[in-house]
Formats: structure tokens, sequence, C-alpha cells
């Protein structure tokens, strides 16, 4: 079995995402984890909306970094990036927005996610000391496979910030331990093959590939990709640490522009109250 945070230094202080997950499991329930892209459909309403997530019942932020060829998103996220990017995002724009919402949440844990490729173009040795100083509390880098950990996995995790790894069904036993190794934070399980927002896995195979997963590490388990609905989500937080709704968010957004591209004054209440929604159907779905 992995150890669930090999590189933390015994008896270092647990860090905002370990402490979230031990309140989850404390509490008997599991955890919604919200996905929307920073800057979309610009860089206030994307913040106004990430600072509402907390109160509306978000466990933990994902914040997708924009990438003109986001090759594992579907439509809608590879959408939202384009919105982003062209409303003028980068990667230092990004960590603004989470140095603004630290302002007044010191508590949520964020997770960027995405690609290598702004990050290297960023410098990897400015990126994580500004990621850090932000209130970045962990990564996930989807086009990094452990064979390159190296280049950013190891020198992320040497900074105090987790590293958080998916697997996927065709993940089988023999490979899970090289995914496994340098893992940190929470395993992302992704529930299905192909792009996100597509199809919808289960609850009973999520449950068994949880299953198969616990076995290997410590770790919580999140399951994402296809989650479109309270139901939905309740079904997964049952058999699950955590649940991940990303495309459903972004639609919802794509849906409160005007014809404009411009975000209407119902945008973000919108969302925000969606997400209430989820919230409700994860907090109750190991009730009884």
């Amino acid at each position: 079995m992995s150890a669930p945070e090999t590189q933390r230094e015994a008896g270092a202080q647990p860090s905002r995402l370990e402490r979230r997950f031990a309140e989850l499991k404390a509490q008997g329930r599991g955890g919604l984890v919200s996905f929307t892209t920073a800057g979309d459909p610009d860089f206030e309403s994307s913040l106004d909306l990430v600072r509402g997530l907390p109160g509306a019942g978000v466990d933990v932020i994902e914040l997708g970094m924009p990438f003109s060829d986001p090759m594992a998103d579907g439509p809608a996220i590879q959408a939202a990036g384009l919105r982003a990017l062209k409303a003028g995002m980068t990667l230092a724009k990004t960590l603004d927005l989470v140095r603004r919402f630290r302002a007044d949440d010191d508590q949520t844990p964020v997770i960027l996610m995405g690609y290598f490729n702004p990050i290297y173009s960023y410098g990897v040795a400015k990126f994580l000391p500004d990621a850090l100083a932000a209130g970045v509390d962990g990564l996930i880098i989807v086009d990094l496979p452990p064979e390159e950990d190296d280049e950013l996995c190891k020198p992320a995790l040497d900074a105090g910030l987790h590293w958080i790894r998916l697997a996927t069904p065709t993940t089988d036993d023999k490979r899970l331990p090289t995914v496994l190794a340098n893992t940190s934070g929470f395993v992302y399980y992704v529930s299905i093959l192909g792009i996100t927002g597509t199809r919808t896995a289960s609850a009973d195979v999520v449950r068994k590939a949880v299953e198969r997963l616990k076995r290997h590490t410590e770790l919580p388990v999140a399951v994402g990709f296809g989650i479109k609905t309270p139901e939905q989500a309740a079904n997964i937080a049952r058999v699950a640490d955590a649940a991940v709704v990303g495309s459903a968010l972004v639609e919802r957004i794509k849906n409160g522009l005007d014809k404009n591209g411009k975000p209407t004054p119902g945008m973000v209440p919108d969302l925000l109250g969606f997400v209430r929604a989820l919230a409700a159907g994860v907090r109750k779905a190991r009730d009884g």
C-alpha cells in the first residue's frame, strides 16, 4: 500500500486538502469537487463565481488553466478555455485569481488542473513559488505521465504542493503502483474512457473501481467525468470520497451568456443555485 503523503515531512501540519478530506471523513459524507475554467467567461465573473462556490457547498475547487490545445477535454471545456483565452486570461492571471480568492477564504482547497505547456512556458522554477504564494494547494497535470515525474511532479511535491494523479478504467493492478508512487492529496478516478463531458459510469462500476483503488492506497478517491445531475453526484458520493462535477458547470456558464458572449446578470446566481442542488445531493447521499 502506498504512503498517502510520500513527500511530506514527518510531523508537518496537515495541509488544507488533508484537513478537508479528514473533515469529510469525520462527517461521514462524500465531498463535492467543482471544476470551472479560470477566466471563463471573463476574469471578474470567474472570480465572483469562485468566491461563491464554498458557500454553495463546494468542498474542493478545481480551476482549469486555459490552454489552446486541451486534447483530453470535451467540447464544453474546450470552449470554456477558448472563451477565457479570448478574454485575455493567462497563467499569471489564474494565479492572481487564486490570490484574490484567498483574501476572503483561507480554508477551501484550490487545485489547478490542466496541461504542462503553460507551466513550462511560465517557467517551473518561477511557477512553483508563485503558485504557493497565491494559495494553490495542488496540481493535476493531465499530460505528464509518471515517467516524466522529474519535470514537475517531484519539484512540486518538494515545494509543498500536492500532486494529484489520474487513474482510469484501463489503469490495471500492474500499473497502479507506478501511478500512485508520487501521488498526493487524493486520487482522481476518471470513471469513463474518452474525453470529458460525454458518458456517465454506473454507480456499481464506480464502486468496484474505488474498492480496487483502495486496496492500493490510503488516499481519498474522487470520481469525475460525466456527472451532470444531483442524483448522479449523490450516487458517486455514496461510494467514493468525493464527486467531481465539471462539464455540467461549464455548460451552465455558456448558457448564461448573451448573444455577444457576455455574462448575463443571472449567470453566477443560476450556476451557484445548481451547485447548491449538487451539494444537497452529495450531503444526503449516505443518509440512512
